[in-house]
């Protein structure tokens, strides 16, 4: 991919990781299809977040996903308050902060991924699997030593609590965006001939 494409994904990621920081995902009942009911829509009780940096790894490659999400971090370290709660450095305390930090290898190995060989579903939807377990690694690894250093309150929790709050009760949810994004990566790369 040239750079001034890739710094053009690195653009919209971070404008896309911004937006999906603060839009709910929701899904559909497919019920609808042979009730003939009206469509009933649920809460996957996630954010489109991680479907941004996902989106930009399959769609911008590694170096668009990483810059975009190194700009992110930044911006809402010293400029905005981009991230769910705010921003400013007091967010390193934060227990999701590690979660923060893991969208840029995440992004980056799904880009990495991505981009090996012709865009098949399998291959975007391995991808993005890969990006939102190093995302997780990251903020599991952040989470613990934080947590085993005291380097800050898990907001009242034993680490098991922490864990089980911040990734295994929002992964069904985040599984749920990363197959759409997998599905939405695949149509439009085949749109967009690359």
């Amino acid at each position: 991919m040239t750079p001034p494409l890739e710094l053009l994904w690195a653009i919209i990621g971070v404008l896309l990781t911004i937006g999906g920081t603060f839009l709910e995902a929701f899904a559909a009942d497919p019920s609808w299809l042979w009730e003939q009911q009206e469509i009933s829509v649920y809460s996957l009780g996630v954010t489109y977040q991680i479907g941004a940096v996902l989106l930009v790894g399959c769609m911008g490659g590694k170096n668009a996903a990483a810059i975009s999400q190194i700009a992110y971090v930044v911006l809402g370290l010293t400029v905005l308050p981009v991230f769910s709660e705010g921003g400013g450095l007091g967010y390193l305390q934060e227990p999701t902060f590690g979660y923060l930090l893991g969208f840029i290898p995440g992004g980056w190995i799904c880009g990495m991924l991505a981009f090996k060989a012709a865009p098949k579903l399998e291959l975007l939807a391995f991808s993005c699997f890969c990006g939102l377990l190093m995302i997780h690694g990251v903020g599991l690894t952040y989470l613990t030593l934080n947590y085993l250093l005291e380097g800050f309150a898990t907001q009242n929790l034993v680490l098991t609590e922490a864990i089980q709050k911040y990734s295994l009760y929002p992964l069904p949810g985040q599984l749920g965006v990363t197959c759409a994004i997998s599905v939405l990566s695949y149509v439009l790369r085949g749109l967009m001939f690359y």
